[in-house]
C-alpha cells in the first residue's frame, strides 16, 4: 500500500465518523444505517455492553429513539490502517443536549471497505464520566 492509499483510508473512516455524528444530530436514521456493514453492529455509549447487530436492528433501535435535539462533537480521531479492507479507529466524543449535562466518551471503531464504499463493521460506545 502506498502512503498516499494509506491517507486516503484514514480521510474516509475520518469522514464517516464525522458524518455520523451530523446526521445524527439531524436525526437522518436511514443514512446513518446505511453507514453499517450489513451485519455490522453498534454500542450505543450509555449500554456498552447491549450491541445491536445488524443494518436493520440499527436502524429500529434509532427510529424507536424519543425525538431529541442534540448536538455531537467528535475529536482527537486517530485511524489505524490494517490492510486496504480493513481499518480501526479511535475518536473522542461530546454530547450536548438542551436539558441535561454534556456526556463525555469515545468511539472505538472498526471499517470495512465493501462494495467501494468504507462502513462501519463495529461501532462501539463508552462514556469517560
Amino acid at each position: 500500500m502506498t502512503p498516499a492509499e494509506r491517507i486516503m483510508i484514514e480521510h474516509e473512516c475520518a469522514r464517516l465518523i464525522a458524518l455520523y455524528a451530523n446526521l445524527n444530530d439531524e436525526a437522518r436514521w436511514e443514512e446513518i444505517a446505511a453507514l453499517y456493514a450489513e451485519d455490522g453492529s453498534m454500542t450505543r455509549p450509555t449500554s456498552p455492553d447491549e450491541p445491536i447487530v445488524g443494518r436493520a436492528a440499527i436502524l429500529a433501535a434509532f427510529k424507536a429513539r424519543p425525538a431529541r435535539k442534540t448536538r455531537h462533537l467528535c475529536s482527537n480521531v486517530v485511524i489505524d490502517v490494517l490492510s486496504p479492507t480493513e481499518a480501526t479507529g479511535v475518536s473522542a466524543m461530546a454530547l450536548f443536549t438542551p436539558d441535561g449535562p454534556p456526556r463525555l466518551g469515545s468511539f472505538h471503531d472498526r471499517f470495512v471497505l465493501k462494495d467501494g464504499r468504507w462502513l462501519f463493521a463495529r461501532r462501539r460506545g463508552s462514556l469517560s464520566f
